[in-house]
C-alpha cells in the first residue's frame, strides 16, 4: 500500500502545516480544482482561495486554504501558500463576523474604490473559511 501513497507537504511562511503521506490530494488551482495521485505527471500551479482536502488513511482532511502554488511531482506535492486552516480549527463565528463585515464594506464602495477587490476577496476567504468549517462536522 506504500509505494500507492503521495507526499504531501502544505507549507505557509509561519509553519509546516501538514506534512505526511496520503491517498490523494485534492487542491483549488487558479484554473481550477484538480486532484493528484501517486505516478502523477510534474508540474508547477498557483493555488486559489479555497477547499484543499487529501484522503489518508481512509479518512477525508479538510483545509481553507489562500492563494500560493503547488509543485506535483510523480510521489510529491509541494503547496506553498500564504495561509491554511484545517476544517476543525476554524473559528466559524469569526469567520462569519468577517463575511459580515466584508459585505458591509463592499455596499458602500464602487467598484473603481482602491478599496474593492480587498473587501472582495475578503469576502471570498470568509465564505470559504464557512464552507470549510461546516465540514469538520460532516467527518
Amino acid at each position: 500500500m506504500s509505494e500507492d501513497l503521495l507526499t504531501l507537504e502544505v507549507v505557509t511562511p509561519e509553519k509546516m502545516v501538514f506534512s505526511g503521506k496520503v491517498e490523494e490530494v485534492t487542491i483549488p488551482g487558479t484554473e481550477g480544482e484538480f486532484g493528484v495521485l501517486r505516478g502523477h505527471e510534474p508540474f508547477l500551479t498557483s493555488v486559489d482561495i479555497g477547499e484543499l482536502y487529501f484522503i489518508a488513511d481512509g479518512k477525508k482532511y479538510f483545509y481553507a486554504v489562500n492563494t500560493g502554488y503547488a509543485e506535483v511531482t510523480a510521489s510529491k506535492v509541494t503547496v506553498l501558500i500564504e495561509t491554511a486552516e484545517r476544517a476543525d480549527a476554524i473559528d466559524k463565528d469569526r469567520a462569519e463576523r468577517a463575511k459580515v463585515k466584508a459585505e458591509s464594506a463592499l455596499a458602500g464602495l464602487s467598484k473603481e474604490s482602491s478599496e474593492y477587490e480587498k473587501m472582495r476577496l475578503a469576502l471570498v476567504r470568509a465564505i470559504n473559511r464557512i464552507g470549510v468549517a461546516e465540514k469538520s462536522t460532516l467527518h
